[in-house]
């Protein structure tokens, strides 16, 4: 029960994290407000690698 928890949240973050990246090529200083220079560089650096490593960890979690 807890698996599919934390699977769950897993799920939320990688979804929120794709959709933090698609707002962020659109618009990057909306995303990258705190930094200097906001470009697309960084947005997909930041949220692009937090989606991927959020999913992977998703569908890892599966095969347990």
């Amino acid at each position: 029960m807890i698996m599919s928890n934390v699977r769950l949240l897993l799920l939320f973050l990688g979804l929120a994290s794709s959709s933090f990246l698609v707002i962020g090529l659109y618009k990057p200083w909306v995303m990258l407000w705190w930094e200097d220079v906001q470009n697309r560089k960084k947005v997909i650096l930041i949220y692009g690698l937090l989606a991927l490593i959020f999913f992977t960890s998703y569908y890892v979690l599966g095969f347990f």
